[in-house]
């Protein structure tokens, strides 16, 4: 499996690339150190699995890259990376296309349990910008990543060891996908929409036609209580609730 870490400091890729490691001993992880070198690193390595980018590099702006590179090589995976995890930056990348945001304070625990949630077709959010999903009056949600409490070992440091953190206490109830009244199949596009999925890409896997996708992504959204599918995802993270994309 192929990374590409695209940071301007070499410690947070040095950091990353050991994470990397642990997460699969064989893992070819390559480094970029701006924009430029990124551009050079993908077109030589159409195999990537996952890019990992920093929002503020040297000579571009990450997320308008991450922007780009989305159109441009829309099979590959792009994590978004920041020292900076408020809710606006967030839904900014998510927006742009990134398929998770980790904010480099997280610890390594929180980080390996990001990374095998996203390479399973996950999407990782940090915890902190999570609301609470649709009638969740019972209490905190619990972010729906593994291991995704918060650390405290930032990843510019060594990041030698995982970091026990407290995790967040459970909710007394958390709604289902029926008890917000999904059916089967809105739950198999929710959970394509949750990868990054265009309608025509969700019409492919699940061979249906374009007009009932759009009308079941707008059931969905109405069911979630948001307007659009960044929205969809934010809720989906808060309410916990661990999608699987359907098996064909």
């Amino acid at each position: 499996m192929k990374f590409l870490v695209v940071d301007d400091h070499s410690l947070i890729r040095e950091a990353m690339r050991g994470v990397l490691k642990e997460l699969c001993a064989e893992a070819v992880v390559l480094e970029a150190a701006s924009a430029g070198q990124a551009a050079e690193a993908i077109g030589r390595n159409p195999d990537l699995a996952l890019i990992l980018l920093d929002l503020q590099l040297p000579d571009r702006d990450g997320a308008e890259l991450l922007r780009e590179l989305r159109e441009s090589h829309p099979a590959v995976s792009i994590v978004m990376l920041s020292a900076f995890s408020d809710r606006d930056t967030v839904v900014r990348a998510l927006d742009n296309g990134a398929l998770g945001f980790i904010p480099k304070t997280d610890s390594r625990e929180v980080l390996l349990g990001a990374l095998r949630l996203i390479l399973a077709g996950g999407t990782y959010i940090p915890p902190g910008v999570l609301g609470r999903g649709p009638g969740a009056a019972a209490g905190p949600m619990q972010p729906s990543a593994p291991g995704a409490a918060l650390g405290s070992t930032p990843l510019g440091s060594t990041l030698a060891g995982p970091t026990l953190a407290a995790g967040r206490p459970a909710p007394e109830k958390r709604l289902s996908p029926a008890e917000l009244g999904l059916t089967e199949r809105q739950v198999e596009v929710l959970a394509l929409m949750m990868q990054g999925k265009s309608n025509k890409h969700i019409c492919r896997e699940l061979d249906l036609a374009e007009p009932t996708v759009k009308n079941h992504v707008s059931a969905i959204l109405k069911a979630l209580e948001v307007s659009n599918r960044t929205e969809a995802v934010l809720a989906v993270a808060a309410l916990g609730w661990e999608l699987r994309p359907p098996r064909r």
